[in-house]
């Protein structure tokens, strides 16, 4: 799948970019935890520990969560090596993104 023309992507790059998501585990629960969370993003190929984890965070704290590509392609997104989870912490991006979760 061509990076550019995922708008999904381009979407959680210009968030990184406007300081509105977090990265990796530790900071993805970190911010889910401080409920600055406001949309978790999950690659499909992350462990199935990792999915149950979020999932259940995510369902405790009411948090919109989504699987998405692949670990590496969120990372490439980003501006960084491999990421198996994403938060975005801008409710306004987050919904932004969720309209184009819901429509792919």
């Amino acid at each position: 799948m061509p990076l550019m023309n995922d708008r999904i992507l381009s979407l959680l790059g210009l968030a990184a970019r406007g300081r509105n998501l977090v990265s990796g585990e530790f900071s993805t629960e970190k911010a889910v935890k401080e409920g600055r969370a406001s949309l978790v993003i999950v690659g499909n190929d992350a462990s199935d520990n990792t999915k149950k984890m979020f999932t259940n965070m995510c369902d405790f704290y009411q948090i919109p969560i989504f699987f998405y590509t692949t670990k590496e392609a969120l990372g490439k997104a980003i501006g960084k090596e491999m990421r198996a989870s994403v938060a975005v912490t801008d409710q306004g991006m987050a919904a932004s993104i969720i309209k184009h979760l819901e429509e792919s």
